[in-house]
């Protein structure tokens, strides 16, 4: 009887939730989010009474977080999305 389990278990097909399709946008996803938050870092001052406008740059107030909301759209869009069968 045990037996019988066992082979049933070993005959069961697994299948994973995303396909190679949604995989592909995630990564995607993930290196624009990452590049955003590259692009934000920096821009400091090392001694605290110094002010450094470079952290008014445009890559830093208006690329950086752009690049951030599209990596995210990207996201949603690859979790959401159906793989065409072929």
């Amino acid at each position: 009887m045990s037996e019988s389990k066992h082979k049933s278990k070993n005959n069961l097909k697994t299948e994973l939730v995303f396909k190679k399709h949604n995989y592909k946008f995630m990564f995607i996803g993930l290196a624009l989010m990452a590049l955003g938050f590259i692009l934000m870092s920096g821009g400091g001052s090392d001694d605290p009474n110094v002010f450094n406008p470079q952290i008014f740059n445009w890559q830093r107030i208006r690329l950086a977080p752009a690049l951030i909301i599209v990596g995210l759209g990207v996201q949603v869009y690859a979790i959401l999305s159906k793989p065409k069968k072929d």
